[in-house]
């Protein structure tokens, strides 16, 4: 389906840019872009879309600051330099484990949505 959209904008454009017909028919084509922008069921895809960015958008901040407390209390906790420097950065990597699997998580939401939305 993104393939199809993107060769309908390709080609839109192409005929924008390389038509004769000059400013009169430009506008005709952008008025009817800003109509079919304007539908209903294009503006509720657009705010599903939205949703989904802001809720992964609110949950990365939050697990990279959790993450950063980790690593500072294990860089932080007795026991000789090396043993702290070795708890920080398995801290560090858990952390980072954790960053991937929401955002895998996140990927699969959006794949998700672009199905259900292809669907209808």
């Amino acid at each position: 389906m993104r393939g199809k959209v993107g060769l309908a904008i390709g080609l839109a454009v192409g005929y924008v840019l390389g038509t004769r017909a000059g400013r009169e028919r430009y506008e005709q084509i952008k008025e009817q872009a800003e109509k079919l922008w304007n539908l209903e069921p294009v503006q509720d895809q657009v705010d599903k879309v939205k949703d989904l960015g802001k809720s992964a958008a609110m949950a990365v901040p939050s697990m990279l600051w959790d993450g950063a407390v980790k690593v500072a209390k294990a860089a932080s906790s007795r026991g000789t330099a090396g043993e702290r420097l070795d708890a920080a950065v398995d801290a560090g990597r858990e952390s980072a484990d954790d960053v991937a699997a929401a955002a895998k998580v996140i990927a699969d939401d959006a794949r998700r949505a672009a199905r259900n939305r292809d669907r209808d």
